[in-house]
C-alpha cells in the first residue's frame, strides 16, 4: 500500500459526426463555450438551472411546490442559468498536455477497467476506438451528452453536471503485439517482477488496454462507465473491471487526507504538485530521455495498478497500539510515531526513552520511505474497494492501488521490493492482481488517444 508514498455495442459504428451543438445532461444545446446569456421566460428552465437555485433556496422548497415556489423564482428572472452549487459543478479538461486523472484531487468514485482486443481486431480497429473514447470522453468531462451514432444517451447521469469526472486511458504491454507495433513498444513497460508476497490472479490482471473513469457523482461515473463499455462493441471485450471508492469531497469540517479501510489515514508524503522534483518522479520527460521511453510517451506516465485485498478480521484484533506499530503512525491523526502533525517529516534515528526505536524497524512507513528506497517515489492515486464476502465468511475489501511514475523500474519496482523483503504491513495484506500501462499525454483538441503511435 506504501503509506509513505503513499462489450459490445448496441448499434452500427460511425466514426465521422456531426460535430455541432450537443445537449448537455440537462437536455440543452451545449458546446465547449458557455452559451450567449438569455432571459429564462424564453429559454425555460433546465433542470440545471433548478439545481443551482435550489443550492441557495433548500432542495425543501422545490420538493414541496416547485410551480409556486423556487420554479417560479428561477422563471421570472431574466439572468442566466446559475452554475451548480455543489460537487456537480467541477470539470476538467480532456484535451491538453497531459491526461486528467493522475494530478486531480482523488474523486469519489472510481472504475478500472481493462479491455482485451477482440480476435482478429488490429491497428486499425484500436484506432478506431480510441478515437470513439477520446471523443466521448471529451464530451462527457465537459458535463454534455455525447452525440455519437454509438453512444446513445443513457439517462443515467441526465440533470447532472461534469462532478470532477476523468476519463484516463492505458496501453498494456501486450497491446503493441496485437496491433503490430511491437518495436515501438516502451523499454520501461517490461512486465514486473515477481515478488514473494504476490498471489496473482492472471484473470483480473494485465490487459491490452486500461480505461480508468473517476468522479464524484456515482450516477455520473457508472454513465461513463457504460458508454466506454458499449463503444467498445465488436473490437474489444472486458478483462477485467473494479470498483472503488474514496471519501466524498465535502465530508469532513476541513481538508484531510484521505483515509484507508484500516483506518490509517493514506498518502500523507505523496509527491505534490509544485515541487521541484514532481514531474520528473510522474511523468515521461519532454527531452532528454535515456531511451526507455519513445518519443509518443512524453509528458506520458506509467500506472501500476494492484488488487490488494486487507485481511481486515486479523486488523482489527490488534490493539490500536500493535496497529499504529505496524504503521509507524498514529491512527488518529496520522503523525508519525517518532512525533509531531501529519505532515513532520518521519524522523527514523529518533529512539523512546527505553532506548527503542520510535518508529520500528519493519514499521510499513520505514521501509517505504524514500530515503530508505534510494529516494524511489511515486505518486499513489488510489481507491478502497468491498466486494462482499469470501468463503468463510471474512470480508473482501481493500485497496485499488494505482500509482504513477514516470518509469516504474525507478517508482514501483524499488519501493516493492524493500516492502517484499520486510514489512510489517505484509502480514494484512494479500496483492491479488497486477498490471502495468502506459498512459501517452493527452491529445490535442480534434486527434485521440495515442494517435502519434497509431498513425505514426
Amino acid at each position: 500500500m506504501n503509506q509513505t508514498h503513499d462489450a459490445g455495442g448496441d448499434s452500427p459504428a460511425h466514426d465521422d459526426i456531426d460535430e455541432g451543438a450537443a445537449p448537455d445532461r440537462a437536455g440543452r444545446a451545449s458546446s465547449a463555450a458557455p452559451p450567449p446569456a438569455c432571459p429564462a421566460a424564453s429559454a425555460g428552465v433546465s433542470r440545471r438551472r433548478l439545481l443551482g437555485t435550489a443550492g441557495a433556496a433548500g432542495a425543501v422548497g422545490v420538493a414541496a411546490g416547485a410551480a409556486g415556489g423556487v420554479f417560479g423564482h428561477a422563471a421570472a428572472q431574466p439572468e442566466p442559468p446559475t452554475a451548480l452549487k455543489s460537487v456537480g459543478g467541477t470539470g476538467y479538461a480532456f484535451h491538453g498536455r497531459r491526461q486528467s486523472g493522475i494530478v486531480e484531487p482523488l474523486q469519489a468514485h472510481g472504475h478500472l477497467v481493462a479491455f482485451d482486443l477482440a480476435p482478429g481486431a488490429g491497428r486499425r480497429e484500436a484506432a478506431a476506438l480510441l478515437r470513439r473514447w477520446s471523443r466521448t470522453a471529451a464530451e462527457l468531462m465537459a458535463g454534455r451528452t455525447p452525440q455519437d451514432a454509438d453512444a446513445t444517451p443513457t439517462g443515467i447521469a441526465l440533470d447532472a453536471g461534469p462532478s470532477a469526472l476523468t476519463i484516463t486511458f492505458g496501453l498494456g504491454a501486450t497491446f503493441f503485439d496485437r496491433t503490430g507495433l511491437a518495436d515501438a513498444r516502451p523499454a520501461a513497460l517490461a512486465p514486473l517482477p515477481a515478488f514473494s508476497s504476490d498471489a496473482l490472479d492472471r484473470r483480473r490482471s494485465d490487459g491490452d488496454l486500461w480505461v480508468q473513469i473517476a468522479a464524484d457523482d456515482a450516477l455520473v461515473a457508472f454513465d461513463a462507465l457504460r458508454l466506454v463499455r458499449r463503444q467498445a462493441r465488436d473490437a474489444a471485450r472486458v478483462r477485467w473491471h473494479m470498483t472503488g471508492f474514496n471519501r466524498t469531497p465535502g465530508a469532513t469540517t476541513e481538508p484531510r487526507s484521505q483515509r484507508n479501510l484500516m483506518g490509517q489515514v493514506d498518502g500523507t508524503n505523496n509527491p505534490r504538485p509544485g515541487e521541484p522534483d514532481f514531474d520528473a518522479r510522474v511523468f515521461v520527460p519532454r527531452e532528454g530521455g535515456d531511451g526507455r521511453h519513445p518519443a509518443w510517451m512524453a509528458d506520458g506516465s506509467y500506472a501500476v495498478v494492484r488488487r490488494i485485498r486487507m485481511l481486515l478480521d486479523s486488523w482489527d484484533e490488534l490493539p490500536l497500539a500493535g496497529q499504529e506499530k505496524v504503521i509507524g503512525r498514529r491512527k488518529s491523526d496520522g503523525a508519525p510515531l517518532s512525533g509531531g502533525g501529519e505532515t513532520t517529516p518521519v524522523d527514523l534515528e529518533k529512539r523512546t526513552p527505553g532506548g527503542e526505536l520510535a518508529v520500528a524497524a519493519n514499521a510499513h512507513v520505514r521501509v517505504s520511505a524514500p530515503e530508505t528506497n534510494g529516494g524511489a517515489a511515486m505518486l499513489r492515486r488510489s481507491y478502497s474497494y468491498q466486494d462482499g464476502q469470501r468463503p468463510g465468511g471474512t470480508v473482501d475489501a481493500g485497496l485499488l492501488f494505482v500509482a504513477w511514475q514516470s518509469d516504474p523500474l525507478r517508482g514501483f519496482v524499488p519501493v516493492q521490493r524493500k516492502l517484499d523483503r520486510g514489512d510489517a504491513l505484509s502480514a494484512f495484506i494479500r496483492h491479488e492482481a497486477s498490471a502495468l500501462f502506459a498512459v501517452p499525454p493527452a491529445p490535442a483538441e480534434g486527434e485521440y488517444v495515442g494517435q502519434p503511435l497509431l498513425e505514426g
